[in-house]
């Protein structure tokens, strides 16, 4: 990618995604991080052999984030609504009870507690701005980021577990 000069020094573009074959069943995560100013990118994915889309959603920006070595500004790109709503809608409302939701009257503990809690403080060391896409509608990042994932459970299943 060609650098460009007009963009801020501290903005990283970071694209994610999320794929399971089966809910729960093997899934992979993957992300683009890009530096427009520098031009440089990098990627990366993984998989896990018993997991859930959602978990996979919420594991490609926390391995992105985590991958950051100072205090950046974030676009994060993600297809996921459950990822988008949760930084965006949700979370502030979990953490004020204590990482519960309303369900009804009664308050039930967040899916995915762990992950959102990871996700929580690592969105705390940055200044993030989500962008919701919609999936498989030929936005070039999002796309590739799917092939990564998909590639990631499925190496998984036919290497199996390192």
């Amino acid at each position: 990618m060609e650098p460009d000069e007009s963009a801020p020094a501290d903005l990283v573009m970071l694209f994610t995604d999320g794929a399971c074959s089966g809910n729960p069943g093997p899934g992979g995560w993957a992300y683009i991080l890009r530096h427009p100013a520098s031009g440089q990118e990098r990627d990366a994915s993984g998989a896990e052999p018993e997991t859930t889309n959602n978990r996979m959603e919420l594991t490609g920006p926390i391995e992105g984030l985590a991958s950051l070595k100072r205090r950046c500004a974030v676009e994060l790109v993600t297809d996921s609504q459950y990822v988008a709503k949760g930084i965006m809608e949700w979370m502030p409302n979990w953490k004020r009870r204590g990482w519960k939701r309303k369900e009804g009257a009664a308050l039930k503990p967040v899916m995915n507690v762990d992950l959102w809690k990871r996700l929580d403080v690592l969105l705390s060391a940055h200044d993030v701005r989500v962008t919701h896409v919609r999936g498989h509608r030929g936005h070039p990042e999002n796309e590739a980021c799917d092939r990564m994932a998909v590639a990631a459970y499925k190496r998984l299943k036919r290497d199996g577990p390192a």
